[in-house]
């Protein structure tokens, strides 16, 4: 039987936990959008931060590049910063409002310009390069490595997953539903890629050769917000709105669990190193579920 969800307080609420992943030493790190830190959570418990060299920077989406460093976008300051375990810092100048960011199969880390209609990719020494989407306005959010060494990512505004190759070729694929406004993206265990449709209230399955399934939510005004994938088979992802983490099965059957705290704003979502699923709290905390 698997365990209620706990709270675990990491920092002040008014910092603003946002993205989160599990880093290479065996802890959870997390980006506080509003506080311009990044937080580190060992297994034990214990906490520590990250000061940025911007209070107003908006760390915002995080993930681990090939030189098992923490790469995350600076979504107010247009940069990408880059933290090693230790806690060295770099950043590097792009544009655009940079949001969603991941690893891409030729070791750079990929990002959506949310205001600047293009992908960006970011080589570990700071070689930067653009490719304009041929969607204005379309609001590109998040980004993850697809099963095909292409990089596949949501547009918010346009109602459409893309896809760009290595090279910058892109295709988009528009969605059935008209107002999805899909946000978060993950590469499932079945090689499909799963999203979340914040606007109608569904999770969203598209193969690689373009076919969507979309499932809608027991609670339509769930704002689904975040997902990843399960490694035993599915998704977990974050309902903003319903205050709650939920699990979808390959097959579209939804598990939900409440938060203990009301209102306390679930964004990112992860599995960590010990095969739990952890979520960061806006409210500053993190939810941890045992799988």
């Amino acid at each position: 039987m698997r365990q209620p969800v706990r709270e675990i307080g990491v920092t002040d609420a008014a910092a603003g936990p946002y993205g989160i992943v599990a880093g290479p030493d065996n802890a959870l790190w997390m980006t506080l959008v509003h506080g311009g830190r990044v937080a580190r959570l060992a297994m034990d418990g214990t906490t520590e931060e990250h000061p940025l060299d911007s209070a107003t920077s908006g760390p915002s989406v995080v993930t681990v590049g090939g030189d098992g460093a923490l790469w995350f976008t600076r979504n107010r300051d247009d940069r990408i910063g880059r933290l090693t375990t230790d806690g060295k810092q770099t950043s590097f100048t792009v544009r655009g409002a940079p949001f969603g960011i991941a690893p891409g199969a030729d070791g750079a880390l990929w990002f959506t310009e949310m205001n600047g209609d293009a992908v960006g990719r970011l080589t570990v020494d700071g070689r930067l390069t653009e490719f304009p989407l041929p969607r204005a306005g379309g609001f590109p959010s998040m980004i993850t490595p697809g099963p095909d060494e292409a990089l596949w990512f949501t547009l918010n505004q346009a109602d459409a997953i893309g896809r760009i190759t290595l090279d910058g070729q892109v295709t988009l694929h528009p969605l059935p539903t008209k107002g999805a406004s899909p946000v978060g993206v993950t590469l499932g265990a079945d090689g499909a890629l799963w999203f979340v449709e914040i606007g109608a209230g569904q999770v969203g399955r598209i193969t690689p050769d373009g076919t969507v399934t979309e499932f809608p939510l027991p609670d339509r005004a769930a704002r689904p917000h975040a997902i990843t994938a399960d490694p035993g088979g599915g998704c977990w992802f974050t309902e903003w709105g319903a205050n709650r983490i939920a699990h979808i099965s390959v097959a579209g059957k939804i598990e939900e669990f409440d938060l203990p705290t009301p209102s306390s704003e679930p964004h990112g979502i992860t599995i960590g190193p010990d095969g739990g699923v952890w979520a960061a709290l806006e409210t500053g905390a993190v939810a941890h579920l045992s799988r």
